[in-house]
């Protein structure tokens, strides 16, 4: 059944390590439990966007539109080097003896919904990805319903694998842990998501 290699093939592009994965940790780790589930539900509105995207051929716009493409990942790729910018930033000041009050709240729900909303959507080779595994997995002659089946087949796989997350990374062990380590784990996630937005910039041509 094609949707068993959905499954397969999303699966690994989801449990592998990039921006969605590491803004989901960090607002699991020093947000709330709403902050967190927000963030993961942006992330999956996303998934979403670019399920439908890939389903529908926006790949063959990119195509016809390279500047769109380009424009796009131009966009994404400085998002992603200020989001990085701005945790290491932040890790500075807390250093410097800058940091917020203890009684301070964190990040607001909303504000980590269209976080984990915006990196989703930073990185357009997202929907090239997706066109890609669709071409591979669905039957050439394929039926509205199996390409809805597809796409919410790519929803329900992230959905489980981040709910996942968020309750091993809401474990009072793996809270204290982070909370040692916290200037250092914040800077090697803004390197990270430097990391991910030069590569995405550099490769604008």
């Amino acid at each position: 059944m094609f949707l068993l290699s959905v499954v397969a093939i999303w699966a690994v592009a989801a449990i592998t390590p990039g921006p969605n994965f590491f803004i989901v940790v960090r607002t699991a780790l020093e947000g709330s439990r709403s902050a967190a589930v927000a963030v993961i539900a942006g992330v999956i509105l996303g998934t979403f966007c670019w399920g439908l995207a890939g389903w529908l051929g926006i790949s063959a716009l990119f195509a016809a539109a390279p500047f769109a493409y380009l424009s796009l990942k131009i966009a994404g790729g400085f998002y992603l080097c200020w989001l990085g910018a701005r945790l290491i930033w932040n890790t500075r000041r807390r250093a410097g003896g800058l940091a917020p009050q203890a009684g301070r709240a964190g990040i607001a729900p909303k504000q980590a919904f269209y976080s984990g909303l915006a990196t989703n959507l930073a990185n357009p080779k997202s929907a090239v990805f997706v066109a890609s595994l669709f071409a591979a997995t669905l039957p050439a002659e394929h039926s509205w319903m199996q390409g809805a089946a597809a796409v919410a087949t790519m929803v329900l796989v992230s959905s489980l694998w981040y709910t996942f997350v968020l309750t091993v990374l809401r474990n009072p062990a793996v809270a204290g842990a982070y909370a040692r380590g916290r200037k250092a784990l914040d800077a090697a996630a803004g390197v990270i998501f430097m990391g991910f937005g030069l590569k995405l910039l550099t490769s604008a041509r």
